[in-house]
């Protein structure tokens, strides 16, 4: 495994240095994970967490390590010493991975002595907001899709490590397999490839390419057919050797589009398949896809049934970045809770103090989420009781729940430094994430023009939160 303790922004380091010598690097401290709103975001999909157990695990400064922050002359040797001892000791708590998550929301919360709370800060990130990204996208071309689609991204992924995390991820949100073999192994997701057009083009005439293809891999043979003409000649090639094949006793599994107009090439395929007594033969289409212009392809009647998705899928394309933050909520003084919070003129970026819990409302009767609810973490919530519930910027907004059971988001994953469980296979991640969106009514998670999943703040937060923004905003 490697050593990713450096993997941090240097203010992370300065600022341990500075703790150290104000003795308060101890400190008992309290960090939220969340994404703020995004005219792109309807909901993600919380993706990320065993690779942050992992790192946390195997955190320690090794003797490279504090060789290089020696040479740097910017921090002393009683801090580099305490460095050499380091190790994390804290506590997190998370959502599931593949749990549906929504803007302010606290995915995962850090407590530990201040300098590791802080050192931590930049890495959690970037395998939390790369991950949940990538799994939320997914998601999304798979709905668009309605199933049936394999994860091709790795050439265009921004390094090996976006396209093997990036490929699991994928799989998370819904993908069906990879191209990416290296993913395949180390993650124990299904693989899928077949050609390239370089393969054809390596042979004297498509025919013969295909012909060799199918004498390798007779029982799972699928032809790329758009290296010269589709309907020309690739279509009516893949259909001579299908029948080549079944006379030799093998069914054919069947094609793949990658260019052209994927609606009118799918129809015809389609139909010179079937009349040539094919009807089973799938047909696969790939090339700069993705949620829009799969639902666009269905609309005018592609006849497609799986989806090779790349680089819009591997770089989420239309938006490249969550957004994650990583913001202090508490701090401990002698035992006792402070609450922290940050001010600013832009009302989104105020962040909600203190330490605290999540949990899901559903309607007993259909099963289907009626909103998220952010307590104080000394809080329970009484599913016997009526809940009433109000936006938390236009309080004025307000509902009553009369009836409703509630489910707590948030488990302990790392216990005093300790993996609380061992990691959960992939395909379980996939499976849990499909049972819990079908637990959201369309309307909230459809593409275009969703309705606003209620994400709201309890009486006694929004009380804090508000007595805070008034004396912090007062004193400044």
């Amino acid at each position: 495994m490697r050593n990713l303790t450096l993997l941090t922004d240097l203010y992370q380091l300065t600022m341990g240095q500075g703790y150290f010598n104000e003795n308060k690097h101890e400190q008992l401290a309290v960090f939220d994970v969340f994404f703020r709103p995004n005219r792109l975001i309807t909901y993600s999909v919380a993706a990320g967490m065993e690779q942050v157990v992992e790192y946390l695990e195997n955190l320690h400064f090794d003797e490279g390590d504090l060789a290089y922050l020696r040479s740097l002359g910017c921090f002393s040797e009683d801090f580099l010493a305490y460095l050499a001892k380091l190790r994390f000791t804290g506590d997190v708590v998370s959502v599931h991975e593949g749990e549906l998550v929504f803007p302010y929301e606290p995915i995962l919360t850090v407590t530990a002595p201040m300098v590791q709370a802080q050192l931590v800060e930049t890495a959690i990130l970037t395998i939390v907001n790369h991950q949940t990204l990538i799994a939320s996208k997914s998601a999304k071309i798979v709905d668009a899709a309605g199933g049936g689609v394999m994860e091709f991204g790795l050439r265009r992924a921004q390094g090996a490590d976006a396209g093997v995390y990036g490929a699991r991820a994928a799989m998370i949100g819904g993908c069906v397999g990879t191209s990416n073999v290296y993913a395949g192994k180390l993650f124990g997701v299904p693989v899928s490839g077949t050609m390239a057009h370089s393969w054809v083009m390596n042979f004297p005439s498509e025919l013969e390419a295909f012909r060799a293809y199918a004498r390798s891999f007779p029982d799972n043979c699928l032809l790329l057919v758009d290296t010269y003409d589709t309907l020309r000649s690739g279509v009516p090639n893949a259909i001579q050797v299908f029948n080549e094949l079944r006379e030799a006793g093998y069914e054919p599994k069947g094609i793949r589009l990658d260019s052209g107009d994927l609606a009118y090439l799918s129809k015809q395929a389609r139909k010179m398949l079937d009349a040539a007594g094919f009807p089973r033969a799938i047909i696969c289409a790939s090339g700069d896809l993705d949620e829009y212009s799969i639902a666009s392809l269905k609309e005018q009647g592609a006849k497609i049934d799986s989806w090779g998705v790349g680089t819009k899928l591997i770089t989420s394309a239309d938006l490249p970045a969550l957004g994650g933050v990583y913001k202090l909520a508490a701090v401990f003084e002698n035992g006792k809770e402070i609450p922290k919070i940050k001010l600013s003129d832009t009302t989104e970026k105020i962040t909600n103090p203190g330490v605290k819990e999540l949990y899901r409302l559903y309607d007993p009767e259909t099963d289907k989420a009626i909103a998220d609810y952010i307590t104080l973490g000394s809080e329970c919530v009484d599913d016997r009781q009526p809940l009433e519930l109000f936006h938390p910027v236009d309080t004025w907004r307000r509902m009553t729940v009369e009836k409703f059971r509630v489910r707590k988001l948030r488990e302990k994953i790392v216990e005093k430094g300790k993996r609380v469980h061992g990691p959960v296979p992939v395909g379980e991640l996939s499976a849990y994430f499909r049972a819990e969106k079908a637990r959201f009514w369309e309307e909230y998670t459809r593409r275009d023009m969703p309705h606003i999943y209620k994400v709201d703040l309890s009486p006694a937060l929004h009380a804090l939160k508000t007595e805070l923004v008034q004396r912090k905003g007062g004193a400044e």
